[in-house]
């Protein structure tokens, strides 16, 4: 199996920054895509960012500018860099990735548990 644990978030202050953490472990080959979407109470889960294997990303128009997604091929990790944070940046972050679990099989997707980001004063 493949796990994913995500850390770094909590509470920040307007115009703060945070940085999440998501780690892939288990039977893993290759990754492929890894992304950040997020849930606010009451809305659809949605993309926040996504970084492909060769590290051409991808952003919601909602955080350019301000959140900046990267990843360690070594560690099997995804990051994202959220800064100038606003009180609608509040919701669960969960990261996403798309793994091969062995040479030949296919690509299966897997989510983080989720992380809390909460900005207010």
């Amino acid at each position: 199996q493949v796990q994913l644990v995500e850390s770094g978030g909590g509470l920040v202050q307007p115009g703060g920054s945070l940085r999440l953490s998501c780690a892939a472990s288990g039977m893993i080959f290759s990754i492929d895509a890894m992304g950040w979407y997020r849930q606010a109470p009451g809305k659809q889960r949605e993309l926040v960012a996504t970084i492909a294997s060769g590290g051409s990303t991808n952003y919601a128009d909602s955080v350019k500018g301000r959140f900046t997604i990267s990843r360690d091929n070594a560690e099997n990790t995804v990051y994202l860099q959220m800064n100038s944070l606003k009180p609608e940046d509040t919701a669960v972050y969960y990261c996403n990735i798309n793994v091969r679990r062995r040479l030949g099989s296919p690509w299966t997707n897997y989510w983080g548990q989720g992380t809390q980001v909460t900005v207010s004063e």
